[in-house]
C-alpha cells in the first residue's frame, strides 16, 4: 500500500446541476476527508469547493478522477511530498 499523503482538492462547478453529484461522491469517501469548505460564487453562477484529504496517491487520483468525470466540474490536487 502506498504511503498517506495530505492533499488540498481544488473543485469548480460550472453547472449547478453537477452539485449533487459532486456532494454524493464526496460523501462516499469521507472516510479521507480532514475538512471542506465550499463557496457559492452566485453572481456568477459558480461554485468552489476545496478539500483537505489525508490519503495513498492511488487513492487521490481515484477521487479527482471521478469528480473530473462529472459534466460541469473541473478539478485539481496539490499533494504533500511526504
Amino acid at each position: 500500500m502506498d504511503e498517506k499523503r495530505i492533499a488540498v482538492v481544488a473543485i469548480v462547478i460550472d453547472e449547478q446541476s453537477a452539485a449533487v453529484e459532486v456532494n454524493n461522491v464526496l460523501h462516499e469517501r469521507n472516510d479521507i476527508i480532514i475538512g471542506r469548505m465550499g463557496l457559492p460564487y452566485r453572481e456568477r453562477g459558480i461554485s468552489l469547493i476545496s478539500v483537505a484529504v489525508d490519503a495513498s496517491p492511488d487513492d487521490i487520483s481515484s477521487l479527482t478522477g471521478r469528480l473530473g468525470r462529472i459534466e460541469g466540474v473541473s478539478v485539481k490536487a496539490a499533494i504533500s511530498k511526504k
